[in-house]
């Protein structure tokens, strides 16, 4: 019996491109396809989660908003990998830098993630599970940034559960010392089901607000200005 559509996708089989850009936010999502993408169509809808599939360069490209948080990242991710034959997902979202080497919209390549969630528990692992990206979409997104004069820094982040720090279990300090570069919701997740799946995973984040200077971002900038990390995914999509 065919999953297709599933209960959160309504795009018929096959509207998926092998490649997915996956924005946290619909209207960067929306801003993607419409800026990007020739021909982009809309594939998805439901709940208001904007998935398009278009060409950029010639080739075939899609591109799917994840919303907030690691279930949900891992709901549209496992239905992607799973049952649309999506081979790569790139997550293009934002982060909080850790680290003064950090400014605002610097990007950062997550060549594994840490995390304070339990997401991990359902793989049957009893010890601490820390995924990594796929190699070849980092160093394919590595090469890409230098053609495209794009800075980006490789290195460890953290994927949260919880938005906002909670006084004494704050745990930014520890992640400073541990050499952790950024914070954010998703990649933790997106990784483990990709590793799950035999598929491909890539996290490109832009700092949108610093935990060292106080400095942030406005919505619409995080929707609209995180060009350069567009411009490295969709070169290695």
């Amino acid at each position: 019996m065919s999953h297709i559509p599933t209960p959160h996708i309504n795009a018929p089989e096959g509207a998926f491109a092998p490649t997915v850009l996956m924005p946290g936010d619909p209207l960067r999502s929306k801003y993607i396809a419409e800026n990007y993408l020739e021909d982009a169509v809309l594939v998805n809808n439901v709940r208001g989660v904007q998935g398009y599939t278009g060409t950029y360069k010639g080739k075939r490209v899609s591109v799917m908003a994840s919303g907030m948080g690691m279930p949900s990242i891992g709901i549209y991710s496992y239905e992607l990998f799973n049952y649309y034959d999506v081979e790569n997902i790139i997550r293009v979202g934002s982060a909080g830098a850790l680290t003064d080497r950090l400014q605002l919209r610097d990007v950062v390549a997550a060549m594994s993630a840490y995390t304070d969630s339990n997401y991990g528990a359902q793989f049957g692992y009893r010890g601490t599970l820390a995924p990594s990206c796929s190699y070849r979409l980092l160093s394919a997104a590595m090469e890409a940034g230098m053609r495209l004069g794009v800075h980006i820094v490789p290195g460890p982040i953290s994927s949260h559960d919880g938005f906002y720090s909670q006084g004494e279990y704050d745990s930014t300090p520890i992640l400073q010392k541990l050499g952790v570069l950024c914070v954010e919701m998703e990649a933790y997740a997106l990784y483990l089901n990709a590793v799950a799946a035999g598929k491909n995973a890539l996290a490109l984040l832009t700092i949108s607000d610093s935990l060292v200077t106080g400095e942030s971002l406005p919505a619409e900038d995080r929707q609209t200005t995180f060009t350069k990390m567009m411009e490295v995914a969709l070169e290695i999509a």
